[in-house]
């Protein structure tokens, strides 16, 4: 999902910008079978059933720039990492999650959601203060930031450019905000979910899959067809299992100091 909606958005070629990145990819048969891309904030994406750690050696070679990080299907990412001698040592978050998906025909919405007693809705200017520090919370609680200056300002940038392109959206109970949901990418046949947030007061009361249902009605209504997300977290995982996901495989997401 990362590599498609960064090259649907940014392109092909390395410049230096948002979404940017250098690939390098495997060809058989004339088609390609396996991608590896170096990003423009370090981060190197996998989607290689075979020779993950040639790709992660060989895109990360020809960028010639730092790596902060690895993300795609756990045994992928655990070949790039050993190839590219990434110890243990060097990372400040070290995650295995589950991979869940959804066709979006079998979405169940939640009867609060169905029946009103709940609401999902885009986020108002009013409450973009209120979600900047939701997201920050939510990179601290899961991604491992630091109450920082330059961490509330990425956490915000992340944010705004969801918000922007109409892929964030809160849950509301007696109008005020209870849940945040949002799409990392999202491309016309398949969403991915992530930076899905509850505060800590309103866990255990549905909120969650409210957020989530309302986001996945909206993305049913734009034509998508699929939708996907990861977590290990035992909760989250109830609230997205309630309404229809399912456990696809394994997917993992290192962060080096």
């Amino acid at each position: 999902m990362f590599l498609r909606a960064n090259a649907r958005r940014a392109g092909l070629t390395y410049r230096g910008g948002t979404g940017e990145a250098t690939y390098a990819g495997v060809l058989r048969d004339g088609g390609v079978v396996g991608v590896a891309a170096h990003c423009w904030n370090g981060m190197v994406l996998l989607q290689a059933p075979d020779h993950a750690a040639d790709l992660a050696r060989a895109c990360v070679g020809f960028s010639g720039r730092a790596v902060t990080g690895l993300s795609g299907p756990l045994e992928q990412v655990q070949q790039a990492r050993s190839a590219l001698q990434i110890e243990a040592a060097d990372l400040a978050l070290d995650g295995a999650e589950g991979l869940y998906a959804l066709d979006l025909s079998e979405l169940m919405v939640p009867e609060a959601l169905s029946q009103g007693t709940l609401v999902c809705r885009p986020p108002s200017a009013e409450e973009r203060g209120l979600l900047c520090a939701w997201r920050l919370a939510y990179d601290i609680e899961i991604l491992g930031a630091t109450d920082s200056e330059e961490h509330r300002q990425r956490s915000a940038h992340f944010l705004d450019a969801q918000i922007a392109e109409g892929n964030a959206w809160v849950a509301i109970s007696d109008g005020v905000p209870v849940s945040l949901a949002a799409f990392n990418a999202s491309l016309p046949d398949i969403v991915q979910l992530g930076g899905i947030y509850t505060p800590p007061e309103f866990r255990g009361r549905g909120f969650a899959r409210v957020a989530v249902a309302g986001s996945l009605l909206v993305a049913r209504d734009r034509g998508a067809s699929r939708a996907v997300l990861f977590t290990n977290n035992p909760s989250a995982v109830r609230s997205y299992t309630a309404i229809g996901f399912q456990r696809i495989g394994d997917y993992s997401l290192l962060l080096l100091r």
